[in-house]
């Protein structure tokens, strides 16, 4: 009896109004044997289109019969809190995304993996927005905590996005800038055009080279075991711009840094020219930005980066373009380049 009284209580509770209520499905219901549309239906109500097509969908019975009275019941049915997570309970799925995400992949290329591994099996799907529940709140959490420390942020909860700090130029020599960049670097229609940077580690005592292909997202580490001076920075990518074959060896844009003062005679060495951003606006290099982000996975800010020989550079590059990219059609960067090396 109590769960009679409970149930009619839920499916006679008075919902916000973006909640479609029982007058509403009866209307449906009486304008559908009048055989209007959906479209026209919604205009009666005031509704959205898509929100009658979902409706009438969700809710008909298996002979695809609206009746609004049990639709109304199924709907609150399914508004019933907290639903159990898919990745609650051992299974297939949760083991899956817990090995990719140990692998520092993330959640949305989870999620379209699974797609595409298992194409046919209903059972392996999740959202992206499910895994970050799952480790991001305690109460829906079906993965281990711990696990969040794979995740590109390292954070075990969320924080509202902020402004990026803003960068002053410390560079002074002439430069060519960005906007006289030619338009098949721009657009990325041209494999062999790069965007770099430096990450670096604690108290600025080291640093390392990241350089990053526009057109596949490729990625290049460049060891700097000595310092990030203009001479040994230059010295890192000469060296680095060296293992590449000719038609990849475009272009590199960089940030207003320092550490490119010896420009002029890094596009001599590798005939190369040097592109360089507007002050604060990494947004310029943002594929360079982004990998940034990622590569913070493997050398966290405030760690000593000249522990890392070159060997462990080449195992991270290996595992970035090694990950799905969304930009490319969830493609890996290696697979772009070596597609656009066999055209």
């Amino acid at each position: 009896m109590i769960t009679m009284v409970l149930s009619m209580a839920k499916v006679e509770k008075v919902l916000h109004r973006r909640f479609v209520s029982l007058a509403e499905r009866e209307t449906i219901t009486d304008l559908r044997r009048e055989g209007l549309s959906i479209r026209r239906i919604a205009n009666r109500l005031g509704r959205h289109p898509s929100t009658i097509s979902r409706e009438v969908a969700r809710n008909s019975d298996k002979q695809g019969e609206y009746r609004p009275h049990a639709a109304h019941r199924a709907a609150a049915v399914r508004r019933t809190r907290p639903k159990p997570s898919k990745l609650a309970f051992d299974s297939p799925l949760r083991d899956y995304v817990t090995a990719k995400l140990a692998v520092r992949w993330s959640p949305e290329q989870i999620c379209h993996a699974l797609v595409a591994e298992f194409p046919h099996d209903p059972e392996m799907r999740v959202s992206h927005e499910t895994i970050y529940q799952a480790l991001y709140l305690q109460a829906r959490g079906g993965l281990r905590r711990e696990v969040a420390a794979a995740l590109r942020t390292g954070r075990a909860r969320r924080r509202p996005c902020r402004d990026p700090r803003t960068r002053q130029s410390r560079f002074l020599d002439p430069m060519v800038m960005i906007s006289e960049r030619p338009a098949e670097v721009a657009d990325r229609a041209v494999p062999g055009h790069w965007e770099g940077d430096l990450i670096i580690g604690a108290e600025g005592g080291s640093a390392i080279g990241t350089l990053v292909e526009r057109a596949t997202r490729y990625v290049m580490l460049v060891h700097l075991p000595d310092g990030r001076s203009a001479e040994q920075v230059r010295d890192g990518l000469v060296a680095t711009m060296a293992t590449l074959p000719a038609q990849l060896r475009g272009s590199l844009t960089w940030d207003q840094g320092s550490e490119m003062a010896a420009h002029v005679s890094f596009s001599l060495a590798t005939d190369m020219p040097v592109y360089f951003c507007d002050p604060a606006s990494p947004w310029q290099r943002g594929s360079n930005e982004n990998t940034n982000g990622l590569l913070r996975q493997y050398f966290p800010k405030g760690t000593d980066l000249s522990v890392h020989d070159p060997a462990d550079l080449e195992h991270v590059a290996q595992q970035l373009n090694g990950r799905p990219r969304k930009t490319l059609g969830w493609k890996t960067p290696a697979e772009r380049l070596r597609q656009l090396l066999s055209a």
